[in-house]
């Protein structure tokens, strides 16, 4: 049996008055013609809630990962879960590799190395949550913009692989990121 340690104890304080100035928000991905759709390593993601919408406490990115899609071995300074709604991906967390399915949900724990694949020959979908926000931050910064949630970006040449690369190895760290390159076999 997996048991789980007991959560960590606060103090328990009163709980804030209400902030008026936040807004809720309520997301169409397939019909919200405001939301970014940024093509990124092959993959679209597309930013259903940001950091701004949560006061910075999370964001909820809607990714789409085609056959043979997914980041290169990285890690980083804050939670990543993912909720796996189509399809299927492989994951391989501190190098050992499982599959995660639709219905599945996976958390992977800050500064863990980690990467994921979809290995299927269909598309998966897969909601990821980032805790505190800042990883759509890194996505506007290395990404393309596309015009809905399941448009590839533009092909990449060689030079534009080496250069797209440069790019997100140089701005990974203001993000709290680390590329794990050197791991990363094709």
């Amino acid at each position: 049996m997996n048991e789980r340690p007991a959560p960590a104890s606060s103090s328990a304080g009163p709980i804030p008055a209400d902030d008026p100035g936040r807004e809720l928000t309520q997301i169409s991905p397939d019909t919200d013609e405001t939301l970014p759709h940024l093509g990124v390593v092959g993959d679209t993601y597309t930013i259903l809630v940001s950091g701004q919408d949560t006061a910075g406490r999370y964001t909820l990115i809607d990714m789409h990962v085609p056959p043979g899609g997914g980041p290169p071995p990285h890690r980083h300074d804050f939670e990543e879960m993912f909720t796996i709604l189509d399809g299927e991906i492989e994951l391989t967390f501190r190098g050992a590799t499982t599959v995660a399915k639709a219905g599945d949900t996976v958390n992977v724990p800050a500064n863990a190395p980690h990467v994921f694949t979809n290995n299927a020959e269909r598309p998966a979908r897969l909601l990821c949550l980032c805790s505190p926000s800042g990883q759509e931050e890194f996505f506007r910064a290395v990404g393309v913009s596309v015009a809905n949630r399941t448009d590839p970006p533009p092909p990449l040449d060689k030079a534009g692989t080496a250069a797209f690369i440069a790019k997100a190895v140089a701005l990974a760290p203001q993000y709290r990121t680390e590329l794990l390159l050197a791991e990363h076999t094709d």
